[in-house]
């Protein structure tokens, strides 16, 4: 009698998934190590290694003898970039998660409801008219979550009929508000000086960029990041049940207008400080939350966390491409995500017809 083969994936033990999770970790700790490496200037891995734990221990455990730029570069540059190269993957992702529960489609992403746009239009609208210089390098992280909350706002008020908004109504009214809020973007930077420093400081910007990483910027993300995850994993059960549909997750208990309030609230939150601080990312929360479901199952619990490895390590990597590729300048770590996410969201749109888990 033939056994019935179990597929590899999604992966159903808890000890395979463990070993992913690990199996990632490694990966993504190597990467880090390769990011600080490589760029315009490149450095020993000896090196780096003692300036880190002398930086990190506070001591000076190893005598100095590296020249003073290099622990600039490798502490005060990239240090902070590559650590915010993940917040910002990691915390893409699970804005990703979270609008496609919302939707019910896989093919959703953060920026489905206009969030992005809304806070690129008021990070932009900063960096041209310095309306918040009063607020010193916060102004453009101020501009931007102010502005994803503003787009957040409309596309409900648009999507309310009757006092309840679906899923469809939400994502239409995110499509309006997007091309809205994109349309006004390009206007103030067209309207600015064509040639002028803030206008390539715009456009750069808003095709994704590490460039102005630095650690006060970090530890904003960082703790945004943090409070999310830990609200994300919360909400995991509801999460779940949500994806049954709104009747099925009401007779289990779940009130659905709160927890879809909830996610609203932490993607606005979470995506408004992440692209304060990289610009506008694409597809990252699209494709990665697709590849993780595929790889470890829809539960919540162990999607998120997966989930958050998975995508921070490929930021992180793109980061590195983006350095590397046309050093000593830099491309865009935009162009870089654009560039493997849009290949993989066509096969997606083939195979999935935005169903989980790939399902036909």
């Amino acid at each position: 009698m033939n056994k019935q083969k179990i597929p590899l994936f999604p992966l159903q033990k808890r000890t395979q998934y463990t070993v992913f999770c690990v199996v990632m970790a490694v990966v993504l700790f190597l990467s880090f190590l390769l990011a600080i490496r490589l760029g315009s200037v490149e450095l020993e891995f000896d090196t780096i290694r003692k300036i880190l734990i002398n930086r990190i221990t506070g001591r000076e455990i190893y005598e100095p003898v590296w020249k003073e730029s290099t622990e600039l570069i490798v502490w005060t540059i990239r240090t902070p970039r590559i650590l915010t190269a993940f917040v910002v993957g990691a915390g893409l992702t699970l804005c990703g998660i979270l609008m496609q529960v919302l939707t019910k489609n896989s093919l959703a992403d953060p920026y489905v409801l206009g969030i992005s746009q809304g806070a690129s239009a008021g990070a932009v609208s900063v960096i041209m008219y310095g309306w918040l210089n009063i607020l010193g390098g916060y102004g453009t992280m101020a501009g931007a979550f102010m502005g994803s909350v503003v787009s957040i706002m409309l596309a409900l008020r648009i999507a309310t009929v009757r006092n309840k908004v679906t899923a469809t109504q939400l994502v239409l009214a995110g499509i309006a508000v997007s091309a809205l809020f994109g349309a006004l973007t390009n206007f103030m930077i067209y309207h600015t000086k064509t040639g002028s420093d803030k206008v390539k400081t715009a456009s750069y910007w808003m095709m994704g960029s590490l460039s102005g990483s630095s650690w006060e910027k970090l530890k904003y993300a960082t703790i945004a990041f943090v409070v999310c995850f830990f609200l994300i994993m919360l909400l995991t059960r509801q999460l779940d049940v949500l994806l049954l549909g709104d009747d099925v997750a009401a007779t289990v208990g779940v009130d659905t207008g709160k927890l879809k309030l909830w996610i609203i609230i932490i993607a606005t939150l979470l995506t408004g400080i992440i692209v304060s601080v990289s610009g506008t990312i694409g597809f990252v929360g699209l494709t990665f939350p697709h590849i993780t479901r595929s790889i470890v199952g829809t539960k919540h619990k162990r999607l998120v966390p997966a989930s958050m490895l998975v995508g921070g390590t490929f930021l992180v990597i793109a980061d590195i491409i983006s350095r590397v590729i046309v050093a000593p300048e830099e491309l865009p770590i935009g162009v870089v995500s654009a560039f493997f996410g849009a290949p993989f969201f066509l096969y997606l749109i083939r195979k999935s017809n935005g169903k989980f888990g790939g399902g036909k």
